[in-house]
């Protein structure tokens, strides 16, 4: 069998790089972006000891720029790609984004429209290739507004609507589109949050790789979380507005 070739968007990500261990037992080759080529660059060195037979490419880019993300999506789609990962975000305080408006537009446009941006632009070379699978990582924090993060959680709420319209786009095609809805896990940038109940990223990245795998529309992980964020998207507005979360 040839390897799989892996794109990974926010690769310096605990969660997309516990992703790339796994598929690299697999001796998978990866392209791995992200903003600072430093953190890029451990993880692909970090990868290289794993599997040396791995073929890994490193590339820095700004993630808000259109042209470049199309760019490198173009390059990119030069060789077949079998996944492609888009794990990147930014969680930020929402006090911080109720005070300073400029905190919500950046948060909403690494939440939202980069991972948008480079969805569609990596779209287009699947579409051109006629298979693979393009994994969005959403949060469970898109289900319903809440005003413990309603900034950050309409970010990834456009990002589901987004998914859904790929979902529909290349229906009964060779193409899969995975949204993955993670609860709160264990992760450096959920570091500010009390550590009981935060999910273990390693399992989680399990649960992620499983998905993309089978191709699943959508996944909450862990998958408790699928029946919490049901019961909380059909409560009543007048109980809703009562809790404090």
């Amino acid at each position: 069998m040839s390897k799989k070739r892996i794109v990974i968007i926010g690769a310096s990500s605990a969660i997309a790089e516990h992703c790339a261990r796994l598929w690299v037992s697999e001796a998978a080759d990866f392209l791995l972006v992200g903003r600072d080529l430093s953190r890029v660059q451990r993880v692909a060195d970090d990868l290289r000891v794993r599997s040396p037979q791995s073929a890994i490419e490193t590339v820095q880019i700004d993630f808000l720029d259109a042209d470049a993300i199309s760019s490198l999506a173009q390059q990119a789609g030069q060789s077949p790609i079998d996944i492609v990962l888009i794990a990147h975000g930014d969680l930020p305080v929402q006090q911080s984004c109720e005070q300073d408006i400029h905190v919500a537009e950046a948060a909403l446009q690494i939440n939202g429209v980069s991972p948008v941006l480079f969805a569609e632009a990596f779209a287009k070379q699947l579409a051109q290739q006629g298979r693979g699978r393009l994994a969005l990582i959403g949060s469970v924090a898109g289900d319903r507004g809440r005003k413990a993060n309603y900034v950050y959680g309409a970010g990834k709420g456009m990002v589901e609507r987004y998914a859904q319209g790929l979902q529909h786009r290349f229906a009964y095609t060779g193409i899969k589109i995975v949204l993955i809805k993670p609860g709160p896990t264990a992760t450096p940038m959920t570091a500010h949050l009390p550590s009981s109940g935060l999910a273990a990223v390693d399992q989680v990245a399990r649960a992620i790789v499983k998905a993309i795998e089978a191709g699943k529309p959508v996944a909450y992980v862990p998958a408790k979380w699928q029946l919490i964020m049901l019961i909380v998207q059909h409560l009543p507005r007048w109980i809703f507005h009562k809790l404090n979360i």
